[in-house]
């Protein structure tokens, strides 16, 4: 609805640095956050919201903490949210917080960075975006948290309101859990493979 394919293959087509990717039907982030991650040939994959609540800016505070981290991502200070929108998300944080232990303060911060062998081993599902800390944890790696600039929003409109801020993530909880007791990590100590 709003010409961001065509936006995009403009601004592609000026840099040759920059692609895009389009998928053939709107399937959802969490969709089209694997499909970038499986993409992706760089050291790094980062990813944020075209909201303009946070800005690309920022990424320049994570990626000093890639050397010791596998995962960078933002917390969002002086957040310009509504305070319905502050207190549901204050909510879904503190009880996903409980149930995954992964200690992190902000994972609907939408500024984050990761080692893209790592995001590529992450198991992806409906609702994945909101546990990806979570999930890229349980192949032991670190994820540094920092602080970052949160704006009032400029474009676009959130499809969050308490309902479905709750309700989902509530039931993903549960499915996160029931993984995390089966999830298959390995390494290879060697191969022949060459």
């Amino acid at each position: 609805k709003d010409a961001s394919p065509e936006r995009l293959r403009e601004i592609c087509g000026r840099n040759e640095h920059f692609y895009y990717l389009d998928l053939e039907k709107n399937s959802g982030l969490s969709a089209a956050m694997k499909a970038g991650i499986d993409a992706s040939f760089s050291e790094y994959v980062g990813y944020m919201d075209a909201d303009l609540q946070t800005t690309p800016e920022d990424f320049d505070l994570l990626l000093p903490h890639m050397g010791e981290y596998e995962m960078a991502m933002g917390i969002r200070t002086g957040r310009k949210d509504s305070f319905v929108k502050n207190m549901s998300s204050k909510i879904a944080n503190g009880f996903r917080r409980m149930m995954t232990h992964d200690g992190v303060e902000d994972t609907g911060c939408p500024l984050k960075v990761l080692r893209t062998d790592y995001a590529k081993r992450i198991p992806f599902f409906t609702g994945m975006h909101r546990f990806l800390p979570a999930l890229i944890q349980l192949q032991g790696a670190r994820v540094k948290q920092v602080p970052v600039r949160h704006f009032p929003r400029m474009a676009g409109y959130s499809k969050y309101h308490l309902w479905n801020r709750l309700t989902g993530p509530f039931m993903d909880c549960f499915a996160y859990r029931w993984m995390r007791k089966r999830y298959i990590d390995y390494r290879t100590a060697g191969n022949n493979l060459e």
